[in-house]
């Protein structure tokens, strides 16, 4: 009925298509040889970590460096990277 919106709040209708880095970084989403958004999420909550009160996100074209450096020192268990391309 409600899903979270991408930016935490509750909204009506479909969640976004995002994949968990793993799977985009297997090659299973097309796109990821242009730029995307990598955004790290609290796997027990769904929501986007903030500092500040500002989402945590890169932009870039090399997901898996982004993956590495946001995951780095991280429980994976609780913490995952999303990525979502840009469209051109």
């Amino acid at each position: 009925m409600f899903a979270r919106s991408t930016y935490g709040t509750m909204s009506r209708g479909a969640r976004p298509a995002v994949m968990p880095a793993s799977a985009a970084l297997r090659g299973a989403m097309p796109g990821t040889g242009g730029t995307c958004v990598v955004r790290l999420v609290d796997r027990r909550t769904g929501l986007t970590h903030k500092i500040n009160g500002s989402p945590l996100v890169v932009f870039t074209r090399d997901p898996a460096t982004a993956v590495d450096e946001l995951l780095e020192g991280r429980d994976r268990g609780i913490w995952e990277a999303r990525i979502d391309p840009i469209e051109p």
